[in-house]
This record gives structure tokens, C-alpha cells and sequence, in this order.
């Protein structure tokens, strides 16, 4: 047998619980189960106790994972490539956080093809982001508004639409029976109320602190026995605000809004989404959103801000699978990295207007919602899609661009004409 197929991969630890850690380790498993491939993965953005290299059972050798503080460095990376010798490199994740990797492309490129899973959220189109476009052999975009990006700044660079997908034996709708044995053992608190959910970062551009406001002023119109916000999230987390003091101090420590800060298995997951009518984002920039599509497929519909690719997720165009919320504001904010981007914000009516349409549907009518968003993951978002798309992927850019004494489509230097 041939000597399989070597991909250096930057990324978030892939058995790190973010959306960017849970795709990178799908799209590993994939490419391993076709026997063709081996991994090499700088596992970042986590706090490690431990940096030796991990060996992932059951793939031995095949797929190593060496524990990183940030993404790496340069030198960690010219030491990776020339002693693994690998032949691509696959990195995803904010642009922001690889300029150092872009600063060294020609060393990369001049033996193996780059491959980046892009997410941006929103235009303006980043012209600024154009010379790193153009410094990567291939650009998988995360959402439909990610490659309409891509193609306005850098039309020449090779892309293509991947967006993320959800296990759909894990994230199913389940039985009313499973759910109210959760419900009793865990959120007795909420089992007689409609509960809304919320799993997310407590971050800025997430709008948690929104979300509380705007929550608990729908609570008091129609009784805050009767509702409950679930809300997933590290309540202290240093990025974001103090939650807990927040319900506090605006009297909403009653069991309207709750909060759960455990690190659940997927199957916990899939139980909480299957006890809410519906699940919450409304952050101001969203590059996909991976809670609501994993909601969605378990039947349970969304009420989402039209942004990023919580568009694509909430409609088809013909058909809608929840609520969505135009942005009442689109302000250009920016910084020294990253220039100018729009943010998305909803306002509070349209999003207590959305609570309340959701909280006086039916069951019938929500039932119907959660069953077409289902079928619409199914189609545009599967597992199994995303699995081969990503091996079909990796295959065409090995064919076509090769690795070392085989590489392909890459020339170190331009030709321009002088006037």
C-alpha cells in the first residue's frame, strides 16, 4: 500500500468543546476512515496541563496531537513541516489569529498547499484580508456570506462552500418520555414552564447581557412563572459579563433565568435542545453558529438575528424554520486588525415580538417548524455530506497541487510589467 496522505493541521484542540474544535475533529475521522490518511494536529486555544504528544486512540500513530499555548509559532511550525514532512497544511479558524502563519507563506507554499477553513461574518468585504486570501492555495468557506466574500476580494483563489454539519444520531428529536425524565432530574425547576435555550460563549458579540434584559421583560408580560430561560454558558467568563450579578440585581433570580455551566457530552446537549420550544442567538456577528443548527436538527426551531450564517439556517429562501430578525442597526466598527466590519444589532421589541410569537404558537405549530428545520439540516447540513465533501476535498487538493518534489500551481515570484 502507498504511503498515506500527511496533514499538518492548526486549530483548536480537536476534542475541545468550541464549534472550531468539534469540525476539525469530524473532518479528521473522516479522512482517517478512508485509510489514506495520517494527522499531525497543533491542538491550541486551550489551557494545557500536559505538552506531550497525545496519540488518539483507536489511530495510533496516525493521528498525533501535540498540545500548543495559542496556535503556535513560526518556529514550532518550519520544526513541524521539516520533520513530519507533511503534505498539506489545513488551519481554520478567525483570520485574525494567523498572521504569523501568513508572514512565512512562501516557505510553506513553495513545498505544500495551504488549506484554510474560513469564517468571517459579515460585510463590508475585507479588502484587507486580500493578500492573505491570495497566500492560500485553497479557501473553504464556513457560509454562503463567507464565500460571497472570498469571490469579491480574492476571485482568483481556489474556494469552496463547506458549511459545518451536525451528527444527526446524536442531535435528533427524542422521545417525550427521555425528555421529561431529564427534565425531572435535572431542570425540575422549569418542567411545567416553556422554556427558551441559550447555548453560547459569553462573549461581547454574543449579546448575553441583551439576551437577559430583553428575556426578562417578556417574562413579566406574560408571567414569569410560565417561562425559563436555559442558558449554557461560563457565567464569569473573562471576555464577557457577570451573569449572575446581572439576574440579581434586576430580580430575575426567580427560576425565570437559569444558567448551566457544565462541560455536557453531545448527548446532553441534544436532551437540553429537546426540552426547549426553542432556542436563542442574536449575537451581533455570527460567522455560522453551530447551537442552532444542532437545535434545528433536533426538531426544535430558532429565533435567530439575520446575520453571518444564522441567515442560511433559520430559511431557505422559501421556507422558514423559526424567526428571523432583521437587524434594527448595522454599525461599522473595527480595529487596528481588523479595519471595518458591520454589527448586527436586533432590537428589543422585535425580540420580545419574536418570544411571544413562539411562546403563543401551538404545539402544532412549533412541532411543524422543528420538523422542516430537521429536513433542512438533513439536506443542506448533514453529517454525512460534510464528511465526504471534506474527503473529496482533500483528495482534489492533493491531486492537483501535490507536496515537495511533486508540488504543483505554485510559483514563488509574479512577473509585472514596469511603465
Amino acid at each position: 500500500m502507498s504511503e498515506k496522505i500527511k496533514v499538518l493541521v492548526i486549530a483548536d484542540h480537536p476534542f475541545a468543546p468550541s464549534g472550531v474544535g468539534t469540525q476539525t475533529k469530524y473532518i479528521i475521522e473522516a479522512l482517517l476512515e478512508t485509510n489514506r490518511y495520517s494527522f499531525v494536529c497543533f491542538g491550541g486555544a486551550v489551557k494545557h496541563e500536559n505538552y506531550t504528544p497525545q496519540k488518539v486512540d483507536p489511530w495510533g500513530g496516525d493521528w498525533i496531537i501535540h498540545p500548543v499555548d495559542g496556535y503556535g509559532n513560526q518556529q514550532m511550525l518550519r520544526s513541524a513541516i521539516q520533520v513530519e514532512r507533511p503534505d498539506v497544511l489545513w488551519f481554520m479558524t478567525d483570520p485574525r489569529f494567523f498572521p504569523w502563519l501568513w508572514d512565512i507563506e512562501n516557505e510553506i507554499r513553495s513545498n505544500i498547499p495551504m488549506v484554510y477553513y474560513h469564517v468571517w461574518d459579515n460585510f463590508p468585504s475585507p479588502k484587507y484580508n486580500k493578500i492573505n486570501y491570495e497566500s492560500t492555495d485553497v479557501i473553504a468557506c464556513i457560509s454562503k456570506l463567507t464565500e460571497q466574500i472570498v469571490e469579491s476580494v480574492a476571485p482568483s483563489v481556489d474556494r469552496h462552500y463547506l458549511p459545518h454539519a451536525v451528527d444527526g444520531e446524536v442531535f435528533k428529536k427524542l422521545s417525550k418520555q427521555e425528555v421529561d425524565k431529564f427534565l425531572d432530574e435535572n431542570f425540575s425547576i422549569a418542567k411545567d414552564k416553556k422554556i427558551f435555550f441559550w447555548n453560547n460563549r459569553n462573549a461581547r458579540r454574543k449579546q448575553s447581557g441583551s439576551v437577559i434584559y430583553y428575556f426578562n421583560e417578556f417574562a413579566k408580560k406574560v408571567g414569569p412563572d410560565n417561562v425559563c430561560l436555559v442558558m449554557h454558558t461560563d457565567v464569569k467568563d473573562q471576555h464577557g459579563q457577570d451573569l449572575e450579578k446581572i439576574i440579581q440585581d434586576i430580580d430575575a433570580d426567580d427560576g425565570r433565568i437559569v444558567f448551566t455551566t457544565g462541560k455536557y457530552p453531545s448527548e446532553v446537549l441534544a436532551m437540553m435542545y429537546n426540552m426547549a420550544i426553542c432556542t436563542i442567538n442574536i449575537s451581533d456577528a455570527e460567522g455560522f453558529g453551530l447551537a442552532t443548527l444542532e437545535s434545528l436538527s433536533c426538531g426544535t426551531p430558532i429565533i435567530v438575528n439575520m446575520t453571518g450564517g444564522l441567515q442560511e439556517q433559520v430559511t431557505n429562501g422559501k421556507e422558514w424554520f423559526g424567526i428571523g430578525l432583521k437587524p434594527a442597526s448595522k454599525a461599522v466598527i473595527g480595529s487596528q486588525q481588523v479595519p471595518y466590519i458591520y454589527e448586527d444589532r436586533v432590537s428589543q421589541e422585535e425580540f420580545i415580538e419574536a418570544l411571544e410569537k413562539m411562546y403563543n404558537m401551538s404545539d402544532e405549530e412549533r412541532g411543524a417548524l422543528g420538523t422542516a428545520g430537521a429536513s433542512h439540516v438533513q439536506e443542506n447540513y448533514s453529517f454525512e455530506k460534510y464528511r465526504s465533501s471534506w474527503v473529496e476535498l482533500m483528495d482534489k487538493v492533493h491531486e492537483k497541487y501535490g507536496s515537495w518534489e511533486d508540488r504543483k500551481h505554485y510559483k514563488p515570484w509574479e512577473l509585472r510589467e514596469i511603465s
